[in-house]
């Protein structure tokens, strides 16, 4: 014949199993958001932040400047608005002229 369970081991056994489903859910909401990060990422790339069309990458002076094709928005990446900052006036006025609609 066999035992029942005590209990205190079925208590056991129902939070084994809830903590083993709530650990199983949580790796799916991570999995879940890491896609969707991966997915903003892929969609968003290269895009103007302003009107969403294509950004036009342009090598000038040895700064990468995006361009937009859409509004012509100029975006900068981390570290070049400093390395714009450290052209001399002309050099400057120049890079300025070179942007203008």
């Amino acid at each position: 014949m066999p035992v029942k369970p005590s209990e205190s081991e079925e208590k056991y056994y129902a939070r084994k199993e809830f903590e083993e489903k709530k650990k199983r859910e949580e790796i799916k909401q991570i999995k879940i958001e890491i896609e969707e990060k991966q997915r903003l990422k892929e969609l968003h790339f290269m895009r103007c932040p302003k009107c969403g069309m294509k950004l036009i990458e342009i090598n000038y002076k040895d700064i990468e400047v995006d361009k937009c094709s859409g509004c012509e928005g100029i975006w900068l990446d981390a570290g070049e608005m400093e390395a714009v900052a450290k052209l001399n006036q002309s050099v400057l006025n120049k890079w300025f002229d070179t942007f203008k609609k």
